[in-house]
């Protein structure tokens, strides 16, 4: 199972792809796309829509999995955080591709055992799993990594209950 994992955002949207066969996981690719807050906010979400679909169209993953929002006290953050996701969803419903959200909790206890590890935690993890160099990746392709993780080494029946 090939799967893309994404860390929404508009300034930083972090994604990657993960490879799953007999219980391993290896990285494909991973990166992240970043817009300028100058820029006009449709070109913004163009850039996100643009990669997943040019991701989806390079890599064929199997399923798409996103973090879920977490809505801190900003507003804007949150409605920004939203229309990434939104982009994101678009694209892999475009191509036909089903979509899994999971809570950052959840992404945090599959992959470090803790549901309430720090970003810095997340990166050791996703580093030691997938079995990349100490100074990669960043902390939102450790994200998206980590969500795409997430769904590709959970059980089958509970990835049908999400």
């Amino acid at each position: 199972m090939r799967v893309l994992g994404i860390d929404p955002g508009t300034a930083a949207c972090g994604y990657g792809i993960v490879h799953e066969s007999g219980g391993r996981v290896t990285a494909v690719v991973h990166g992240c796309w970043r817009t300028s807050a100058r820029e006009r906010p449709e070109l913004r979400l163009r850039t996100i829509f643009d990669g997943v679909t040019a991701l989806i169209r390079d890599h064929a993953p199997d399923a798409v999995a996103l973090e879920e929002s977490f809505v801190g006290a900003d507003a804007r953050v949150a409605l920004s955080v939203g229309q990434a996701r939104g982009a994101a969803l678009v694209a892999a419903a475009s191509a036909g591709l089903e979509c899994a959200e999971y809570a950052p909790a959840r992404v945090k206890q599959a992959v470090c055992g803790y549901g309430r590890a720090d970003k810095r935690q997340v990166q050791k993890m996703v580093r030691m799993i997938l079995s990349l160099p100490s100074d990669t990746p960043t902390s939102h392709e450790a994200d998206a990594l980590a969500v795409a993780i997430c769904h590709a080494l959970l059980p089958p029946l509970a990835r049908i209950a999400s």
